[in-house]
């Protein structure tokens, strides 16, 4: 059954209009589809908050009540204060209970995927939403993905969701929704030793070099009385 939500016509237009409204905790928004012409509103954030506090959020199914008529409408978008998040305008719009919409639905994942963890893995979901088709008694308040059975290799694709009877995801089959990363380290010890052994080595035949040129230049000295050594030329 929708939510009641009521809303106030008549509201002024501007954006210093706009800042009064919102510190009476009074929303700016607008009310539009099935051909009527977009509708200027205020809803109290008080009485919107309430409306969208069930499971569906959202994506809640209302009964928007705008001067004399009602209609079935959803929350389009929400634009939200850049610092504090609060909600500063909302789009309403006007749906029939029997058409087929697009919508945003919350992706979750459930489980523990032990094989991931005992890799040093973590799983990641990619997107935090998705987008469904479905009529308004249809949509699903959240998309379930069970991670228990994936491996270090596993990647669940937009395609691999399984969805509710009357609802189909919009999107790429292909695309990526929950993949796995590793956060496992590398030991850099044993590389560490290597190196050193690795320059140990070097090491030695230098010197070996070192102590055979010592030697080869006493040899080429004269020796003592001024005579030259063996295999050297005499001094003048």
């Amino acid at each position: 059954m929708p939510t009641a939500l009521k809303t106030s016509l008549g509201r002024p237009l501007g954006s210093a209009a706009a800042r009064r409204l919102l510190a009476q905790d009074q929303i700016p928004a607008v009310v539009y589809g099935h051909g009527m012409t977009p509708t200027p509103v205020t809803v109290d954030r008080k009485e919107l908050r309430v409306a969208l506090s069930g499971p569906a959020g959202l994506n809640t199914v209302l009964e928007l009540h705008v001067g004399s008529d009602t209609y079935p409408a959803i929350v389009k978008e929400v634009q939200r204060d850049p610092v504090k998040r609060i909600v500063r305008h909302v789009d309403f719009q006007q749906i029939s209970l029997t058409e087929i919409i697009t919508v945003h639905v919350p992706l979750h994942v459930k489980g523990v995927a032990k094989a991931v963890l005992a890799e040093g893995g973590l799983v990641d979901p990619v997107v935090n939403s998705i987008d469904v088709r479905a009529t308004a008694a249809n949509i699903p308040n959240e998309i379930i993905v069970d991670i228990t059975n994936m491996t270090m290799d596993s990647v669940v694709r937009l395609g691999d969701l399984q969805m509710p009877e009357g609802v189909t995801v919009v999107g790429d089959p292909e695309f990526v929704v929950v993949t796995v990363v590793t956060t496992k380290v590398e030991e850099a010890a044993p590389v560490a030793a290597a190196a050193e052994g690795a320059a140990a080595e070097g090491a030695a035949p230098a010197e070996g070099a070192a102590e055979g040129a010592a030697a080869s230049g006493d040899a080429d000295k004269p020796a003592a009385g001024g005579k030259p050594a063996a295999g050297g030329k005499p001094t003048k």
